[in-house]
């Protein structure tokens, strides 16, 4: 199912856009968890705090619009109140694993290094993705006139999207090289996250 079509669907019940916006906030939150997890014990950049920042306020907003929709509603961030929770879970983690198994195949780095490395590379392909995500979502909560929006957030993924290729210039001059090595890692595990979403979603309409 083509991703528009899949958001329209879920975009119709509430009980799901909630779990939707959830899924996000998880995503957006473990994104921030890694990114703190990758800084160095003293050599923290300001541009590393300010994305894990950023991304913690993200995880907030996604959190805050659901009580649009129900208050009550995805309180934690447990299994049945995300969808497909088990790839949700699984890709962000693979896509770390994969990514430094690659990376320290390319640059053979000590562990810090590959650390940065991997906030470098790994936050280089979520936000082409996010930046190709929000927009399309935006689109269709524009269309069915809700009270959700997340103008914010694509505003701040296009300037995250900015300095992480910034960040990479610095890091190596081949950097596009390996970059496309890991969105071309990211792309299938984002595939199957969307495969999963979608049967998911898919019996929800039509149990």
């Amino acid at each position: 199912m083509e991703f528009h079509h899949l958001l329209e669907k879920i975009v119709q019940d509430g009980s799901t856009h909630a779990k939707w916006l959830n899924t996000l906030s998880f995503m957006e939150n473990a994104g921030a968890r890694k990114i703190s997890k990758c800084e160095h014990p003293v050599l923290v950049t300001q541009i590393q705090l300010k994305h894990a920042a950023e991304e913690h306020r993200h995880a907030y907003y996604l959190k805050k619009q659901i009580g649009k929709i129900n208050p009550e509603l995805c309180k934690t961030y447990e299994s049945q109140e995300l969808l497909a929770p088990i790839a949700t879970r699984q890709y962000l983690h693979s896509l770390d694993v994969k990514a430094c198994r690659y990376l320290q195949e390319a640059f053979q780095l000590n562990k810090e290094d590959l650390k940065y490395a991997a906030y470098l590379f790994v936050t280089y392909a979520i936000e082409v993705r996010a930046d190709d995500l929000y927009p399309v979502y935006q689109d269709v909560l524009t269309k069915v006139s809700s009270k959700i929006m997340v103008k914010s957030i694509i505003l701040e993924e296009e300037g995250h999207l900015e300095e992480m290729i910034n960040q990479l210039n610095d890091f190596s001059a081949d950097w596009k090289t390996h970059a496309d090595h890991v969105l071309t890692i990211e792309k299938e595990l984002h595939e199957q996250w969307m495969n999963a979403i979608t049967e998911e979603v898919t019996q929800l309409n039509y149990a």
